[in-house]
């Protein structure tokens, strides 16, 4: 494991702040004498396509999806597990981040604020620019409300009660959970208003669409409970008709079949962009490339450091039912690399022979998806991935409003929409292998058919939490009972710690419970 030491900054939080009464924020703020790179920006057209390209920089970078956000999201599901050696990174599947250390989770927070500061910036300055583009202006605020409503996101989902900087200032106070979710809504909106639904230019590709914007306002709602809006906004995507289900499930994971049908909204990772150098963070360098390093963190043994692996919790679920062809469950291999009857490769080796030296590894468990595993490559050691990271996908909005659809009363219509994501897999008809569902046992059904959808996508343990399930006796010993690292589980640790250098420079900042 490469152990990354830098000083964390808290973005535009890192400013002084000196709290005495006769001080303003406009006080605070001092442009650099030596650098007039503010007063001759934001001026045309071009200004205004950098800014918001800056925007979705923070995007790249260790803090979020070259590598740290990730591991938040996936460590805590009871989809995967970790042993490894960092311990920041150990501790995060097991609720222990430590105040004291802000590696990984302070990283993600401090990039989350650098992307909103961005967006802020397009959103306060473009607006005055008068453009010769009318529709291109329109594009660009509509992608800068996208991008902070997502970053936003972020934050609020995993941090709760955080600051909500909508305007560029110096100070910014930390607000409830729900006033984060109502601002994270109200991005969203503005964003779908002003979205295309696709764009005719090929370098466009990978902007944030009004699709993205009703998917993430959706999920917002669904966050939040409001399954009525919910349920209308994922039927406004759907209504669009401009996504469907690709036809193999691992074309959702590799750098073939990138920006497909399928795919809402991507991070755009490639090698033969930028330079060599990795994104760790802070000021962007000439050299920096725009690679991802999440498949030698996820990657197999020997191939890449094994960080994160899969749980036989989710190996047996996969097998639970088979298909209509009698055979297990297509994405059981297209998430992971097992000790197979039959054989499986894995960068042009044979699993059995490879790891016939070591019982351990031999009857282990390792992640396939995100991996460049397929031949092209001998193993993640270069720390360059190209592989696009799927943020949304068109399968996940099917299941939300099948969900939506049941908590609204409509159990017999959430069928149909489950239906959908279960035949691109072959598994058999649901109406008629469990038919009649109430809709508790639709709860549970659904729960099922997410956890074999979305593995190592990030997405498990925002449904643990939102389900309840972590307040449940019942449910958390039934997750104890699946992955042991839930054992460690304390009431308020669903929640990262807040970064002690964001409290100490934000006066009465509350440190989240149990920390």
């Amino acid at each position: 494991m490469k152990y990354k030491i830098f000083n964390y900054l808290a973005g535009f939080f890192s400013l002084a702040i000196i709290t005495t009464s006769c001080v303003k924020d406009e006080d605070l703020i001092q442009l650099d004498p030596n650098n007039n790179a503010v007063d001759s920006f934001w001026k045309t057209d071009q200004d205004a396509l950098e800014g918001i390209n800056a925007a979705y920089g923070s995007l790249l970078t260790d803090g979020t999806y070259m590598r740290s956000t990730p591991l938040l999201l996936d460590l805590k599901g009871d989809d995967t597990r970790s042993n490894s050696p960092w311990g920041s990174m150990y501790n995060v599947g097991r609720f222990n981040s430590n105040v004291s250390d802000a590696a990984i989770y302070g990283w993600a927070y401090e990039t989350y604020y650098q992307g909103i500061y961005r967006a802020n910036q397009v959103l306060e300055n473009v607006s005055k620019i008068d453009m010769t583009d009318a529709a291109l202006k329109s594009r660009i605020l509509g992608q800068a409300y996208f991008l902070r409503g997502l970053y936003l996101f972020h934050a609020v989902n995993m941090f709760k009660n955080v600051p909500l900087p909508t305007e560029i200032a110096a100070f910014y106070p930390q607000k409830t959970n729900e006033e984060g979710w109502a601002q994270v809504i109200a991005d969203f909106k503005a964003a779908a208003d002003l979205l295309p639904t696709s764009y005719t230019d090929i370098n466009d590709k990978g902007r944030a669409t009004k699709g993205a914007a009703l998917g993430y306002l959706g999920k917002a709602y669904l966050f939040t409970k409001d399954f009525t809006n919910a349920r209308d906004t994922f039927k406004k995507v759907i209504d669009l008709g401009v996504y469907s289900l690709v036809s193999n499930y691992r074309d959702n994971f590799t750098d073939t079949n990138e920006n497909n049908s399928e795919s809402l909204f991507e991070v755009q990772f490639s090698r033969s962009a930028g330079g060599v150098d990795l994104g760790w963070g802070g000021s962007p360098a000439v050299g920096w490339g725009k690679t991802s390093a999440r498949a030698i963190t996820y990657g197999a043994r020997d191939f890449g450091f094994t960080d994160v692996q899969p749980t036989w919790a989710l190996f047996n679920e996969f097998h639970d039912e088979k298909t209509t062809a009698n055979t297990v469950d297509p994405r059981l291999d297209a998430t992971m690399f097992y000790n197979k009857p039959g054989g499986m490769q894995l960068y042009g080796q044979d699993f059995a022979t490879k790891y016939a030296p070591n019982p351990g590894d031999l009857n282990d468990l390792f992640c396939r998806k995100y991996e460049n595993s397929d031949g092209n490559y001998t193993n993640e050691k270069d720390w360059r991935s190209g592989i696009n990271e799927r943020l949304l996908r068109y399968a996940d909005v099917l299941l939300m409003y099948a969900e939506c659809l049941n908590e609204t009363g409509d159990t017999p219509g959430a069928y149909t929409y489950i239906q959908m994501v279960r035949d691109r897999v072959g598994l058999p008809n649901l109406a008629t292998a469990k038919p009649g569902l109430t809709q508790a046992t639709m709860r549970e059904q659904i729960g099922h058919e997410r956890f074999l959808e979305f593995p190592l996508e990030g997405h498990r343990f925002d449904d643990i939490r939102r389900w309840g399930w972590l307040q449940d006796p019942a449910k958390l010993a039934w997750l104890k009972s699946r992955d042991v690292e839930f054992n460690s589980y304390a009431t308020g640790r669903e929640y990262f710690p807040i970064p002690q250098l964001d409290i100490d420079n934000n006066p009465g900042t509350v440190q989240n419970p149990s920390y």
